[in-house]
Formats: structure tokens, C-alpha cells, sequence
């Protein structure tokens, strides 16, 4: 039996939606997003609605554990399955349609889950918002016929937020997340011990209190010498910009003990994408 939800007419016409299509699979990666189109499954479907997190080295362990913990408190049935886009050649290389191989991937083990599970439809987080930038993984999406319950009820990133605040979920202002394949630069191949470094020394600055970051993964050296390594370049909120150089020292410790060269603090600041301005009219528009 469905449960009941504040009166609004967005989140109306979300539930109203949802409720429509009997049962779902949402895939689920524990940002805000995919977890306000969970709870209004949950509540809109019961054990109907299941909550399904891709776990690779791409997704940060604090990022997977904040995703069960989420889940949880929604009370929705949540599935944690393993995934190996890793493995395929196109998305190591690293280019600029790496978030299609991943999604498509994704969107794969997704299909073979919605068969298993009996569900009607698989679902995503996407919101409005994210319409306008470039992001092959929205392909994948459409190519694996995934509804977006968000898009359809022409909700974005504000709404989703004011959204999640009214039905009381406490991530409601959580900072925008992303793999950690995306702190590498394109071109740069992705791999276990590179997402890994990145994800250690992000979970070491997020235990500091800093709270919107990157680790931007950057290679240096010089060959002829045999010397090679590697910068972090780390972003983080403006407004936390002040306390991270109060922080530098054990900043800096952070990163050497995770194997970095170097640890620069980017005076430009968190931003959406970063990596993306060198793509020519292909950088995200930052939405909070």
C-alpha cells in the first residue's frame, strides 16, 4: 500500500507517475537525485521498487557507503551488484565517451536485473538540469530505453532538492557526486590503483570536515630521468576554500602518504567537470 506524501504538486505528479508503471529497478548510486526517485518508489511502490548501486573502483567507498546507509533510512529494499566497465578497453582508454561505456554497462546489468527481479521499468536520477551539457551517458540511457521519472515531470536540480527537503530526507543539500573516473584527465587511462589513490586521499580530506571536493589526477615526470609520478590537484567549495588553507599541512601529509608528487590546492575552486573545459563548448554547467 502506498504510502502517504506532503502535498505538492511536482511531487504529486512524480508519485503519480511512478505509481503508474507497477514496478521498477532504479539504479541508484546514492546522490540526491537517484535517491529522491527511490524514495518516492518506495513509497509509491513497497517492495516494488528496488534500489540498485553498480559497485566498481570507480565509485568511492565513502560514496557506496553512504548509499546503504540512505537506503536504509528510506526503508527501500537495496541491491549492491558488481560491475566491470573497467575491464573494457574503451572506457580504460579514457576518452571523451568514457561515461557512455560506463553507462552502457551499467544500463546492461540493469536490463539482466530488471529480468531476474520481475520489474517493469528501469529508472534514473537524471533531472532537467542535466539536459543541456555534455554527457554521453545520457545516450546509453536513451539507446537502453531507461526512463527518467524526473525529466518527465520536467523537474531539476532546485526542485529535486526543495523535493527531498519537504519529504525530510537529510541528504537533501548533498554536494554533487561523481566516479572517480572522472578526477582523471581524458586521455589518461584509467586504472584500479589510480582510482584508488584518488579515492584514499578524497576520504582522508573529507574526514578533515571539508565537504564539496575533487582530487584531480594529473601525470608528471620526466622519462629521460626515469622519474615519474603524479599531482593532485585538489578542488574544493569556495566557501570552504579558507578552511582547506588552514588545512594545507595535513593536506599536503594527506596526499604524500597516498603516494602523490605533488598537492596543489586549485585557487579556482570546486567546479562541475573540470576536466571538460579543455573539450571544446563541451564543459558543464554547474548546478548546485
Amino acid at each position: 500500500m502506498a504510502q502517504p506524501v506532503p502535498s505538492d504538486p511536482q511531487l504529486d505528479a512524480l508519485t503519480q507517475l511512478i505509481a503508474s508503471m507497477g514496478s521498477v529497478l532504479v539504479c541508484y548510486s546514492g546522490g540526491i537525485d537517484s535517491a529522491l526517485v527511490l524514495a518516492i518508489a518506495h513509497r509509491a511502490l513497497g517492495d516494488k521498487a528496488i534500489g540498485m548501486t553498480a559497485v566498481s573502483p570507480s565509485l568511492a567507498s565513502f560514496e557506496r557507503e553512504g548509499a546503504i546507509r540512505v537506503a536504509k533510512e528510506l526503508g527501500a529494499r537495496h541491491e549492491l551488484v558488481d560491475s566491470s566497465e573497467i575491464e573494457d578497453e574503451n572506457y580504460a582508454k579514457n576518452d571523451d565517451r568514457r561515461c557512455f561505456y560506463c553507462k552502457s554497462e551499467l544500463y546492461r546489468i540493469a536490463e539482466k536485473k530488471q529480468r531476474e527481479w520481475g520489474l517493469g521499468a528501469v529508472l534514473n536520477g537524471t533531472n532537467t538540469d542535466d539536459l543541456g551539457d555534455y554527457r554521453p551517458g545520457l545516450e546509453a540511457a536513451k539507446d537502453a530505453g531507461a526512463r527518467s521519472p524526473l525529466v518527465e515531470c520536467k523537474i531539476g536540480k532546485t526542485d529535486v532538492r526543495r523535493l527531498a527537503r519537504l519529504l525530510g530526507m537529510p541528504i537533501w543539500d548533498k554536494p554533487a557526486s561523481a566516479c572517480l573516473s572522472s578526477r582523471l584527465p581524458y586521455g589518461t587511462r584509467v586504472t584500479r590503483e589510480r582510482l584508488d589513490q584518488i579515492g584514499r586521499l578524497e576520504d582522508a580530506i573529507h574526514n578533515m570536515g571539508i565537504r564539496q571536493l575533487r582530487v584531480r589526477w594529473h601525470e608528471v615526470g620526466n622519462k629521460a630521468v626515469g622519474r615519474e609520478g603524479s599531482i593532485a590537484r585538489v578542488e574544493i567549495a569556495e566557501d570552504e576554500l579558507e578552511r582547506a588553507f588552514v588545512l594545507r599541512q595535513e593536506i599536503v601529509e594527506a596526499g604524500k602518504k597516498e603516494g602523490f608528487s605533488y598537492v596543489a590546492l586549485d585557487l579556482q575552486g570546486y567546479r562541475t567537470g573540470s576536466h571538460n573545459e579543455l573539450l571544446t563548448g563541451r564543459s558543464l554547467r554547474v548546478v548546485t
